[in-house]
């Protein structure tokens, strides 16, 4: 039953019958989401079949579609290579000009069709098959040409389509997406694939940043780095951190080994207290055991110890105390880290 709602007006158009509208929306919802639960209830054995045939593959997952089952399959292609399956989008109409060259004895073929009956795969489904190929159907129909064709069929059916003529591609083509995903997920967790395999197919991304990139990779060296001798008058030392830029010098002996540290929060303070800093030295004023990360730490972790302390850098050493490094709270914004 339609809700009562105000029509509404488009101008050129006629007014839009805003109940009828979010009836539709609403019909469209429940008949993916019976869809998708029929869908789940077709699974079985194929299924299993079908994650074990792509775990012994010893070359790629080769995915195909025409249509809206091909636009499908490229994101089926792209989540099974980004979870550690290496698979590919092939267009079946340029395989039969040549692309079908990308395809080995090797490879298991994942051809997506509703139909079955797409002419595009039809006409290469028997190359397919002569070069060894390992070809798993995804159709909406088991007794199609594709589904006799292939060594495996997984049943994407549905019932009804959600457009109103029962035509244009909406349920068929969520069937078919999620049962993609339901195949990636099930390979990822037979793989073993973890949180940092994810990130290594994602370093573009926030849980690459945080999972693959290091203190080197960020920190400052050579002489970006502040740094004085324990010796150094006061006034050198603040020349030093204002050359450099990062709001704190370390202060290091001569074999490079961190004494302490020296910020600006500490320069605050002493004004604060009335301090005559013109007679003052770095072994004064500096502050000792400061906070300090290795080079092959994880950048995160460095963020961490900051946000923990409620500091703004870190001095960065080798095994040996040696200070070879610099980070602030900057760098890692910068890598988008923070």
């Amino acid at each position: 039953m339609l809700l009562d709602a105000p029509a509404t007006t488009v101008p050129g158009r006629a007014p839009i019958d805003a109940a009828r509208v979010l009836q539709l929306a609403r019909d469209t919802l429940d008949i993916e989401a019976r869809a998708l639960l029929g869908l789940k209830e077709r699974q079985g054995d194929a299924f299993v079949q079908a994650v074990e045939l792509v775990l012994a593959c010893r070359g790629r997952v080769v995915v195909m579609g025409m249509g809206k089952s091909g636009h499908v399959g490229r994101k089926i292609a792209a989540t099974l290579a980004s979870t550690g399956t290496p698979a590919f989008f092939v267009h079946p109409a340029e395989a039969s000009h040549g692309d079908l060259g990308m395809v080995t004895a090797d490879d298991v073929v994942l051809a997506i069709s509703n139909s079955g009956e797409s002419d595009e795969l039809g006409a290469i489904m028997p190359a397919i098959r002569r070069l060894g190929a390992t070809l798993v159907a995804m159709t909406g129909r088991t007794d199609s040409s594709l589904a006799r064709h292939a060594a495996l069929t997984l049943s994407s059916a549905v019932d009804q389509e959600a457009c109103p003529l029962n035509l244009a591609p909406t349920a068929s083509t969520t069937a078919q997406m999620a049962l993609g995903d339901a195949l990636a997920v099930a390979l990822l967790d037979a793989r073993g694939f973890r949180e940092v395999d994810f990130a290594r197919s994602h370093p573009g991304g926030s849980l690459g940043r945080k999972l693959l990139m290091h203190v080197a990779d960020l920190m400052r060296t050579g002489a970006a780095v502040p740094s004085v001798g324990p010796d150094a008058r006061f006034t050198d030392m603040l020349r030093e951190m204002t050359d450099k830029g990062l709001g704190f010098t370390a202060v290091a002996d001569a074999d490079r080994h961190v004494l302490g540290i020296f910020t600006d929060g500490d320069l605050r303070r002493l004004i604060e207290r009335g301090a005559d800093l013109r007679d003052l030295y770095a072994r004064d004023v500096m502050h000792p055991n400061p906070r300090l990360v290795r080079p092959d730490a994880l950048a995160v972790d460095a963020a961490q110890l900051m946000e923990q302390h409620r500091i703004t850098g870190v001095l960065v050493c080798d095994e040996a105390g040696r200070l070879i490094g610099a980070l602030n709270s900057n760098d890692l914004m910068r890598a988008k880290v923070i």
